[in-house]
């Protein structure tokens, strides 16, 4: 990095850190309020859940737009501008007068993260050599933990004492700070190609999204992802039903320590990977452990539940590292074409585990939860052979030099 003002790489990665660290805090903190927001509209679960899932609709649809915009404006000005907007919509959300109002607001904080995701992740990597990736995606990833866990726990106090629309706020303010952080500190774009313009811009995305090795990675494990969603956010709903001695408070403690295991796992197995090389043998490898361990949740007890729940989090963490990390030795995906086909990774992700999700919710009432577990384990694990069609990802003998960022054709931030 030597354009004028850059911050050194590890600064640099440190922003990118925090943001992410920000934006899962406003992914999860209108959940630890969700309570609250029923009596304060009049309304009822089912139109707080429409509230919930807006964010989750946002976010999903505007994936793949976001890696377009990342290819036309570069990476840097496309994830700054997505934390203000991500600012704007959530401070929305807090002084929202009516739910339609609160759910249209959380569906463009939702769009907002869309667009922050892949172009910042995209960013970080940039940022360093290939051969030397792994961890940095895992801190990156790390983010993500780090933030939905405090916003689940800083949430629930702040809307207890002040009321929900005070918790949104505070990550409103949050999302504030880190977009001035980022307009300051992250290096400016680095002079490579022009930007895609027009017809070169679809012709060269749609050759992303045509991509065999891309979409056999995304189907490969959206399994994994809904195995990992549906063990995070229904444990507790199931312990309820099926273990009547357990608190909810103390139900609870065991998805948690599935969060706060990703944090080490993902840089951990990025930097295994980057070392061993094999990584979609890694991935199969954790994921067939995920996999397993999901679908005998109904045979733990409540101390095998916190070990295995540990094992879980830390599979999570290495799987979500080398999922990213296989990417970044497509040949074919440089520059900001990178971020685009994270953004299609992430789009089939949501979409087909989000159904899958909606499908264990479906069995569990219909055949219960234990039938339940076994599916969505089954399901994880078995998704995996897609994987059979991404290439070997070889490790190169010498870290490569880091990917050019496209010049702006207008400056830069």
């Amino acid at each position: 990095m030597t354009a004028r003002g850059a911050a050194p790489p590890g600064i640099a990665l440190g922003v990118l850190f925090l943001a992410r660290v920000v934006y899962a805090f406003n992914w999860y903190d209108i959940g630890a309020v969700l309570p609250f927001v029923p009596s304060s509209f009049g309304i009822g679960t089912a139109r707080a859940g429409i509230v919930l899932a807006s964010f989750l609709i946002g976010a999903g649809i505007f994936q793949l737009p976001a890696g377009f915009a990342a290819m036309r404006w570069g990476n840097r000005r496309t994830a700054i501008g997505a934390l203000a907007a991500m600012s704007a919509c959530t401070l929305a959300s807090a002084v929202s007068p009516t739910w339609q109002l609160l759910a249209l607001a959380r569906f463009g904080a939702g769009a907002g993260a869309a667009f922050f995701f892949a172009p910042a992740l995209g960013l970080a990597t940039s940022y360093y050599p290939a051969g030397t990736r792994g961890p940095v995606i895992g801190i990156y990833n790390a983010g993500f933990s780090v933030g939905s866990g405090v916003g689940l726990f800083a949430g629930a106090i702040v809307g207890s004492l002040y009321g929900w629309s005070w918790a949104l706020a505070v990550g409103g303010f949050l999302l504030l700070a880190g977009t001035a952080a980022a307009a300051l500190l992250l290096p400016r774009d680095r002079a490579g190609g022009p930007p895609a313009m027009g017809p070169h811009l679809w012709r060269r995305g749609f050759a992303v999204l045509r991509s065999r090795a891309l979409w056999a990675l995304a189907l490969g494990t959206s399994g994994l992802w809904a195995a990992f969603y549906v063990a995070a956010q229904y444990f507790v709903e199931y312990s309820s039903q099926s273990h009547l001695g357990w608190s909810v408070p103390l139900a609870a403690t065991i998805p948690t320590v599935m969060i706060a295991a990703e944090v080490p796992g993902g840089p951990i197995g990025g930097w295994f990977a980057e070392r061993r090389g094999r990584l979609r043998t890694i991935l199969v490898v954790s994921g067939i452990l995920a996999g397993v361990g999901v679908a005998l949740v109904p045979f733990y007890s409540l101390a095998a539940a916190w070990g295995v729940f540990v094992v879980l989090g830390f599979a999570d963490g290495v799987v979500f590292a080398v999922l990213y990390l296989i990417p970044t030795y497509f040949p074919d995906l440089t520059g900001t074409e990178f971020s685009l086909g994270l953004a299609l990774l992430n789009s089939i992700q949501i979409f087909v585990g989000s159904a899958l999700a909606l499908g264990f919710a479906f069995v569990a009432d219909r055949a219960g939860f234990p039938l339940a577990w076994l599916v969505a384990g089954a399901v994880g694990a078995g998704l995996l052979p897609f994987l059979y069609w991404v290439p070997p990802a070889p490790r190169p003998a010498s870290p490569r030099a880091p990917t050019a960022e496209p010049a702006s054709p207008t400056g830069s931030f």
